[in-house]
């Protein structure tokens, strides 16, 4: 980006050079970045309830973290995206076999009884998608707002935790007052990073 500062860069900017640099990302590396999220979330501690999502596209991640999380005794809620804007809907996953393409295409649902926003409050872990994340916390998105509407309903103290390739953990994004500031970063080389840094 040029002799920029990182903060002085748009959020749509960053957003056009992250999604420039996931489509470069080789199937191979992929592959060996999920199982490297697999064993860094196999190393946490991790609470009775974790809010987690299916990766799409290139996001980092993989079914297999969400099998994980189950297989360690962890209740795992998956988003449903409303027909409005507004704050994400959730519901429990169980298998491969409670997914199903939700209303944005490319994206996998959970087929469970919807439980509702105020679900995410039952998660003293979540994890978040996220395009970057700061060394303060701050998280960009893909810009829909979903997950800005819903971590009002996250209980306090839980972790909130943005899932990024170790790239995309960059020492300053541009922050607006809604921002919601994550509490860690997880990333394949890195592990759980705690934050701020």
């Amino acid at each position: 980006m040029g002799a920029q500062r990182n903060d002085e860069v748009t959020k749509a900017e960053w957003r056009a050079k992250l999604s420039a640099a996931r489509a470069a990302v080789t199937v191979q590396r992929r592959v060996a970045e999920a199982a490297a999220l697999v064993r860094a979330v196999s190393a946490m501690s991790l609470p009775d309830t974790v809010c987690c999502y299916v990766p799409f596209g290139s996001e980092p991640g993989s079914i297999g973290l969400l099998d994980v999380l189950r297989d360690r005794g962890a209740r795992v809620l998956l988003p449903a995206i409303p027909a409005e804007p507004g704050p994400l809907d959730w519901a429990e996953y169980t298998g491969t076999g409670s997914l199903r393409a939700g209303r944005l295409r490319r994206i996998l649902e959970p087929t469970g009884p919807l439980l509702g926003p105020g679900a995410l409050a039952a998660a003293g872990l979540v994890l978040l998608p996220a395009m970057a994340v700061d060394h303060r916390g701050v998280r960009l998105g893909r810009g829909a707002g979903f997950y800005d509407r819903s971590l009002a309903h996250a209980a306090p103290g839980a972790d909130l935790v943005a899932v990024v390739r170790d790239a995309e953990l960059v020492e300053r994004l541009p922050a607006e007052d809604h921002d919601v500031l994550m509490t860690g970063a997880l990333t394949p080389g890195r592990g759980h990073v705690r934050l701020p840094l």
